[in-house]
């Protein structure tokens, strides 16, 4: 389950980088991944990535364990198709996913910021793996937990990618290391 890739945000990940690797489609999750939590359409930013991805040629498909009232709400000024309720790690509705905009598991990547869920699945589909970290990660007892388990995954990527402390320090800022409180 460790990650292929870990950028610091979605706006590190390119076109260029994509195709380097032999990727020309992406299966992206979308909270805490694109927005946080309490967006419930893509930010201008996001917005202007994802168009700049599509006209590049890189295919989208949003994959969501969250409520499809959610979901379509988010993506409706899109135009990329979404599947809600995606039970990941499963994998049957990644693969229907994938399937859904005519790419193959081999020359696909899974995008988002949770080892258990994003990562897990699209290594089980064998797709490659890109991490980002939770742009506002949620605070209760549960969150907390699954950060705390996903942690020696990313020290073990870390550990295989030397130099790169600092990006390890955030992620581990962002995560284990929150203090509980009361979300924005």
């Amino acid at each position: 389950m460790i990650p292929d890739y870990y950028f610091n945000d979605i706006y590190c990940i390119t076109p260029d980088f994509l195709r380097s690797i032999g990727v020309d489609a992406v299966v992206c999750d979308i909270d805490n991944t694109l927005v946080t939590y309490n967006d419930p359409e893509p930010t201008p930013q996001v917005y202007e990535w994802l168009e700049n991805m599509k006209k590049s040629g890189i295919k989208f498909v949003f994959l969501s364990n969250n409520h499809p009232p959610r979901v379509e709400r988010f993506t409706k000024s899109l135009s990329i198709p979404f599947f809600a309720e995606a039970k990941k790690p499963g994998t049957a509705v990644l693969l229907s996913a994938l399937e859904s905009i005519g790419a193959k598991p081999s020359r696909s990547a899974s995008l988002g910021d949770q080892i258990f869920t994003d990562m897990m699945a699209g290594k089980r589909a064998g797709l490659i793996t890109l991490l980002v970290p939770p742009i506002d990660d949620l605070t209760d007892a549960f969150h907390r937990l699954k950060r705390k388990g996903e942690y020696p995954f990313i020290r073990r990527f870390f550990r295989a990618h030397p130099g790169r402390d600092a990006e390890f320090e955030r992620w581990k800022s962002l995560t284990v290391n929150k203090k509980k409180g009361k979300q924005k």
